[in-house]
């Protein structure tokens, strides 16, 4: 069996968590709070002899995960023998006696590599057991291998981001960083580099709010609250789309894997990722917003993945319903807010006092004279999603929300 310094060596040029709530379901009372991870991200801005560095980098950590990746490969189909990150990781002195380009970079970063490929494993036999579709690792080629890991130290923040056999590299921070620094990440994005720093972080509890609200999510409005108030959909995506179809036609006209191609990849990548920070952008002062403003928040339980799988795919896939969702699960958790989903099925078909009132979907208003309450199809089912809400609560008398 080849160990890993031999395959090494042969292949030298290569939180949300989201709380389910059913509709007999008590709603729990808040617990109390707990440090969470954040991660937070920042410009780097390396000169050309770090860049190389950092470049160099990347290419040894994504060599070593191959090469680990085929030293599995090959003791099972061989011995039928598992290999795992500890006999891997026992090689690197070896390797570092042999090549003298590797003793360049520091120990623990090649160390991180190990441990991505015994996640990955990890990660597929845990799919297997749970009977999902398990995809077996692959190799990484350059284009699919972005960033590389300091675990425990290596790195030091002062003005300018210090690392260990790399240099003093100028870094933009926006933001100071909070809590306990555990991990430090450094990313490859469209030719540009970022350090996202993984931290330990205290919670941050707003002052007791008692205000409850229901949050209908669409595409025509963003998300309508219960109390009247909207967001309009700021559809970021078919904003974009003219450049981005421009950008794609630049890359049909070259010749592949050419350097021109390859420029305009990266135009088209960078017309991606600028739709991708401005949805970002707009969901963290939404949801920021929502949790300031209300003590107990109740949303939908949507299958998105499986809302966008239909004939408005692109535009469910446009409004990023499941990331704001998540935004707003753990804002809510660091302020001590309550974050529960309901049942949808049938809110849109029900008037907030109870009763049936079926609609097609292109009726946009809601009528219903028995109680004469006359509004939005939207706002009706965010009234109906927080009598849901409210009537998880044990003794607390469903509000009536007709009135």
């Amino acid at each position: 069996m080849a160990g890993l310094g031999t395959a090494f060596h042969r292949r030298a040029s290569l939180d949300y968590r989201r709380i389910k709530g059913e509709h007999k379901q008590a709603l729990c009372p808040a617990r109390s709070l707990r440090m969470a991870r954040r991660t937070f991200k920042y410009h780097l801005y390396p000169n050309r002899r770090q860049r190389e560095k950092l470049q160099a980098t990347l290419e040894v950590c994504r060599e070593l995960y191959n090469a680990a990746l085929q030293e599995r490969r090959e003791a099972w189909s061989s011995q039928r023998k598992g290999i795992y990150y500890a006999e891997q990781a026992k090689q690197l002195p070896g390797i570092k006696a042999v090549r003298e380009d590797v003793r360049a970079f520091h120990s623990q970063v090649l160390q991180d590599a190990l441990r991505r490929i015994d996640k990955a494993f990890r990660a597929f036999f845990l799919r297997c057991q749970r009977g999902q579709v398990s995809g077996f690792p692959r190799f990484r080629s350059a284009s699919r291998y972005d960033s590389f890991t300091y675990p425990q130290a290596g790195f030091k923040l002062s003005g300018r981001l210090s690392l260990s056999k790399i240099g003093d590299i100028k870094i933009k921070l926006h933001r100071a960083i909070q809590g306990q620094i555990k991990t430090l990440n450094l990313k490859r994005e469209n030719g540009m580099w970022y350090a996202c720093f993984s931290c330990m972080v205290e919670p941050e509890p707003l002052p007791a709010n008692d205000k409850a609200v229901g949050l209908d999510v669409g595409l025509l409005s963003f998300v309508t609250r219960s109390d009247g108030r909207r967001m309009g959909n700021p559809r970021l995506f078919q904003k974009a789309q003219k450049r981005l179809r421009r950008a794609q036609r630049r890359v049909a006209r070259r010749e592949k894997f050419s350097k021109r191609w390859k420029k305009a990849v990266r135009l088209v990548a960078k017309v991606h990722r600028k739709v991708f920070n401005q949805r970002n952008d707009f969901q963290h002062q939404l949801s920021r917003k929502i949790v300031n403003s209300y003590g107990i928040i109740f949303v939908e339980d949507l299958n998105v993945k499986g809302l966008s799988r239909g004939r408005l795919a692109k535009s469910v896939q446009d409004a990023g319903w499941a990331a704001f969702f998540q935004k707003l699960s753990y804002k809510a958790e660091s302020a001590g807010r309550r974050f529960l989903s309901v049942d949808p099925r049938g809110t849109s078909q029900r008037c907030p006092c109870g009763e049936a009132n079926p609609k097609r979907l292109s009726d946009r208003e809601h009528v219903r004279l028995d109680c004469g309450l006359v509004t939005t199809r939207d706002h009706a089912s965010a009234l109906e999603v927080l009598r849901l809400g409210l009537s998880l609560q044990p003794l607390t008398a469903v509000q009536e929300c007709c009135g």
